[in-house]
């Protein structure tokens, strides 16, 4: 099995809704899903960067594979990066504000996500940002492969 790349699209709360309006997407949290089934993400909800058991369920969930990704390589910056906590000020800086200001120690869900992907700029992702680039990725990588 391989990593993919989980996107939020249940109606979820007011925060979700907000999200979903300023980014324009269907989308308002992005998580990677490790082989054993663990979601790791960057979580306001949870305090920031941790990995946990979620029901992957398809009308909550969009899914993209990452076959270029390894485990491995998640499993080491979440443990690198693990209880940091969550990067309210790169939400404000880099998404509402797009002045590119992030914290070095903390996180937000797509920034966490694109980092992982070694993607350059990664407070520069929002969720629907992450997966327009994936897909792009993917539909390069199906055609010269």
């Amino acid at each position: 099995m391989t990593v993919r790349l989980a996107l939020y699209k249940a109606p979820g709360k007011l925060s979700d809704r907000l999200i979903r309006g300023w980014t324009r997407s269907p989308y308002s949290h992005c998580e990677l899903v490790l082989p054993d089934g663990r979601f790791v993400s960057s979580s306001p909800r949870d305090g920031g960067v941790r990995a946990k058991v979620i029901e992957p369920d398809p009308a909550a969930w969009d899914f993209l594979p990452l076959p270029w990704i390894r485990p491995a390589h998640v499993e080491q910056l979440l443990e690198q990066e693990a209880e940091a906590g969550y990067d309210w000020l790169g939400v404000f800086g880099s998404q509402i504000l797009p002045a590119g200001i992030q914290s070095r120690s903390r996180w937000f869900c797509s920034e966490f996500c694109a980092y992982v992907l070694d993607l350059e700029q990664p407070q520069r992702y929002s969720p629907r940002q992450l997966a327009e680039t994936i897909q792009w990725a993917h539909g390069v990588l199906r055609t010269t492969s």
